[in-house]
């Protein structure tokens, strides 16, 4: 271990003591951002770059783990990368299948798929599915799995659900739109039950959502980060930590 090594690891140690423990977050968003890039920064494939990514993740949870989180919301797969040409998607999508099914396997975390699972091929959703159930009795941190997610998409499909439920109830739209809140729709969207995430981050130095956690995210508090995912490495996890609870949290005010 060179000298660098060790001055890295006693930076990152004063900065892990240093975060006070009542002011982390409960919910973590996190937009997995920039394994392409990586690919190509390396002169390697895409694919490759999609299994760095995914490698990181487990990693990442356990980061989360050691701080007390409880909730943590990993977006692999927008609506619009469904699109993509089949030679990158399909890849892709086993890489998210054996992911999902890893962390499964591991019996620390409860998953719960999030997203438009009917875009998606049968085998994909299956899985998703099939590592839900089995880790729905599991007593450890929630992590959502967004595959196939789009923000705008969740909002319809929560507001589509909502009128399906009163429409079965018998209640006319009139009296719906008299009782209409935002509690109505929050109860139908695929996060209902949960704690709004406190911090979004997002990897690879671009800044903005792209759609994720439209709804729940009002309130977060958000760090960019310049590293490609494959690249997130514990300090850029703690100085995310560190900007967040450094902030006054103000809730829109």
């Amino acid at each position: 271990m060179g000298v660098s090594d060790l001055l890295y690891g006693a930076y990152e140690r004063r900065l892990a003591a240093a975060l006070p423990r009542d002011k982390m977050p409960r919910h973590v968003g996190v937009i997995l951002d920039g394994n392409r890039r990586w690919a190509r920064g390396l002169g390697t494939s895409t694919s490759a770059g999609h299994r760095a990514g995914a490698e990181k993740i487990t990693t990442f949870l356990g980061w989360c783990d050691e701080i007390g989180v409880e909730v943590v919301t990993l977006w692999l797969l927008s609506t619009d990368n469904l699109t993509r040409a089949a030679g990158e998607l399909e890849p892709l999508l086993r890489i998210i299948e054996q992911t999902v099914q890893d962390l499964a396997a591991t019996g620390r975390w409860r998953v719960h798929p999030m997203g438009s699972l009917d875009l998606l091929p049968d085998d994909t959703a299956r899985v998703l599915k099939a590592a839900a159930d089995a880790t729905a009795s599991v007593d450890g941190m929630l992590v959502n799995v967004a595959v196939g997610y789009g923000g705008r998409r969740e909002i319809a499909d929560a507001v589509r659900a909502l009128l399906q439920q009163h429409a079965e109830q018998g209640t006319s739209i009139e009296q719906l739109a008299e009782i209409l809140d935002a509690e109505h729709i929050a109860e139908h969207l695929y996060t209902r039950g949960q704690p709004d995430p406190d911090l979004v981050i997002r990897t690879s130095g671009e800044q903005r959502l792209s759609g994720f956690l439209l709804w729940q995210s009002a309130h977060s508090e958000f760090y960019f980060c310049e590293a490609y995912w494959p690249d997130f490495r514990r300090v850029d996890f703690l100085r995310a930590l560190r900007a967040y609870t450094a902030r006054t949290r103000r809730y829109g005010t």
